[in-house]
């Protein structure tokens, strides 16, 4: 078993009942369990800004699919739930799944790269991430709380009183 963090976002439609869908999605997986969900944050989008604020959060799970399999599987949950296999960078999305990291481990293929390349400079990723543990990331060999301060991301996400339910 491995534990995993997902990084998950939505700004259209039900962005909540989207992220919720995911998490039990996630959970349905094969030799997977949801550990824990952070508190869910709305935040200004990255890239084009002339669309909704995301609703984001972490959810860690622990699993026996390999890391390759993981994406495959968070991409199909992806399209399940709506969004376009192909579709422009920084578009809006109905839900986006990420693998923030896998263990403790680097990963460095065509298709995936484990840490997430963006996961450092991120606060929506940084601040629910550290809600549910402060790990150690394997290639800056530096925690998420050290991090967070060293990122240039000058945006402030906003805690939802609303919370994911675990399966």
């Amino acid at each position: 078993m491995v534990k995993a963090y997902i990084g998950t976002g939505s700004n259209v439609g039900d962005r909540f009942g989207n992220l919720q869908e995911a998490l039990l999605r996630l959970a349905a997986l094969p030799g997977t369990r949801v550990l824990e969900a952070s508190p869910v944050y709305m935040t200004e989008p990255v890239g084009e800004e002339e669309q909704e604020r995301f609703f984001n959060g972490v959810v860690l799970i622990e699993t026996t699919l390999e890391a390759e399999e993981l994406r495959r599987r968070t991409k199909a949950i992806e399209q399940e739930l709506g969004r376009p296999e192909r579709y422009r960078r920084w578009s809006p999305r109905v839900i986006d799944l990420d693998i923030l990291l896998y263990g403790d481990r680097v990963i460095e293929s065509g298709t995936l790269h484990v840490p997430h390349p963006e996961l450092h400079r991120r606060k929506f990723v940084l601040v629910p991430l550290l809600d549910i543990a402060d790990p150690v990331h394997p290639s800056l060999q530096k925690t998420m709380l050290e991090l967070l301060p060293r990122s240039a991301d000058p945006s402030v996400p906003v805690r939802l009183k609303q919370r994911l339910r675990l399966p």
